[in-house]
């Protein structure tokens, strides 16, 4: 004698609820990524102007993020639109200078590496 086994159907109310997660997460993938992306572009900047190696690049972004109390990927979007010609508030431009500053030179780029 054989016996199927047959899986039970999803509720509705189960299949709207995965459906929901499923979109969330989706969307969550997608701020990562775009947020991972500008940091990247960030990181060029501060390697194209300042002349720092790409890890130096990111302890520059994480310090002023850190220092001014301002979202990662928001410190990186203004750093982009400086380098378009965008204006750096006064509080991310000193925190840029400093953490530029502590990173540049034979012992900064020791220190970052």
């Amino acid at each position: 004698m054989s016996t199927s086994r047959v899986q039970p159907s999803l509720s509705e109310d189960s299949q709207d609820g995965a459906t929901a997660r499923l979109e969330q997460e989706n969307a969550q993938l997608r701020h990562a990524i775009g947020s991972h992306a500008t940091v990247d572009q960030a990181i060029g900047v501060l390697i194209a102007i300042h002349q720092i190696p790409p890890a130096a690049g990111f302890e520059v972004l994480r310090e002023v993020s850190q220092h001014t109390n301002i979202k990662l990927h928001t410190v990186a979007e203004s750093l982009i639109g400086w380098a378009l010609g965008e204006q750096l508030s006064e509080p991310v431009d000193r925190a840029l200078q400093d953490a530029v500053h502590r990173r540049s030179g034979p012992a900064g780029a020791e220190r970052a590496g």
